[in-house]
């Protein structure tokens, strides 16, 4: 799928140089960064759903420490 991307002057410079340094084009370097930052966030919600599942899961076991 095609997409178009707006990004600022200040940012479009600091993408050419981060591609530059890195010797690859300016479009891999931002599917790069997309990729990386739908990694995390993907991480970040994973985490939050276990989260919420162990203390579900595990309530009693929580609320017996706590009165401890």
């Amino acid at each position: 799928m095609a997409m178009t991307l707006r990004l600022s002057e200040e940012q479009d410079k600091r993408l050419t140089l981060v591609a530059e340094s890195l010797g690859i084009s300016k479009n891999r370097a931002a599917m790069d960064a997309i990729e990386a930052f739908i990694d995390l966030e993907w991480q970040k919600a994973l985490a939050k759903r276990v989260v919420a599942e162990v203390l579900v899961r595990d309530k009693e076991l929580f609320d017996r420490l706590a009165d401890a």
